[in-house]
């Protein structure tokens, strides 16, 4: 009984951590632009699909991800030149609207060139599952995990540490305020677009040898990225990652002790639960209006 508990605890914090990944992408361009950019799917599905084919080149599987991760993060760079940018003067649903054509583009072009056919990617390292009091775990998690830490951590410290993740911070707060200062707003906007490419990119590497890539599969992982961004608190970082985390733990529990016909429905009920009782989320800022 333990170890089924386990073996599901281990598969919910494997796949809360690559939700957290996609829920930070979704948090950094809210913060910079407070767009919600619904096309962050697809640069997960970029990234495990574009690795896939370069490995199959016969690239190195190191030299493979570094080149996805690259032309995820210039596709994340056309998005907000090419689609975001033009729009500026527009509302945010507007806004909102155009990431979801982008998105709806992407996926038929990764169609087009990469057809509808799962994909397989061997794991990191050793394809030998680690026992752990009863329970499996896939190699590839330490992966997921270890990477997921390490860039949370660059994060807070890019944010904390570079004048481009202040400069990020401050667009966040006052654009106006940001550009009579000299920042670069349109600059900053698009760097925020390509971090969170890279983001979204690096959690489709690796998750893929666990859960293998498609062209479609950007559209359900990026929605519960969304999710777990909402739940956690649009905007805030540690909302992005226990959001992330405490989703996935839920969904696999439900899908182990009720069923896995259930799964994508606990996210969903989730959020519901959730902004019902704490509408800005478990993380989110009290917004306060001077009269």
């Amino acid at each position: 009984m333990f170890a089924e508990f386990l073996q599901y605890l281990f598969t919910g914090i494997t796949i809360g951590a690559t939700y957290a990944l996609i829920a930070l992408g979704f948090t950094l361009i809210y913060n910079a632009s407070h767009v919600i950019n619904f096309a962050q799917g697809e640069f997960l599905m970029i990234g495990g699909m574009a690795t896939v084919s370069f490995m199959a080149m016969g690239m190195p599987m190191l030299l493979a991800i570094i080149l996805a991760v690259v032309l995820a993060g210039i596709l994340g760079i056309l998005l907000q030149r090419l689609a975001i940018a033009p729009a500026k003067q527009a509302d945010v649903v507007t806004l909102i609207i155009i990431t979801i054509g982008a998105s709806i583009f992407i996926r038929g072009l990764a169609q087009l060139v990469w057809g509808k056919d799962y994909h397989a990617m061997p794991n990191f390292s050793t394809d030998e599952p680690i026992r752990v009091f009863g329970a499996v775990l896939n190699s590839q998690s330490l992966w997921v995990l270890g990477i997921g830490a390490v860039l949370v951590v660059a994060l807070v410290l890019f944010f904390t540490r570079t004048l481009i993740g202040k400069a990020i911070l401050a667009t966040s707060m006052n654009k106006d305020a940001a550009r009579l200062v000299g920042i670069r707003t349109q600059m900053v906007l698009m760097l925020a677009f390509m971090v969170s490419a890279l983001l979204g990119a690096i959690a489709g590497v690796v998750v893929a040898p666990i859960t293998f890539t498609s062209y479609d599969i950007g559209i359900m992982l990026g929605l519960k990225g969304f999710v777990a961004a909402a739940i956690g608190g649009l905007g805030s970082g540690l909302g992005a990652v226990v959001g992330g985390l405490l989703l996935g733990i839920v969904e696999a529990m439900a899908a182990g002790y009720i069923s896995s016909d259930y799964k994508d429905a606990v996210a969903f009920s989730m959020i519901l639960v959730v902004l019902f009782f704490m509408p800005r989320g478990l993380f989110g800022a009290k917004v306060v209006e001077r009269v």
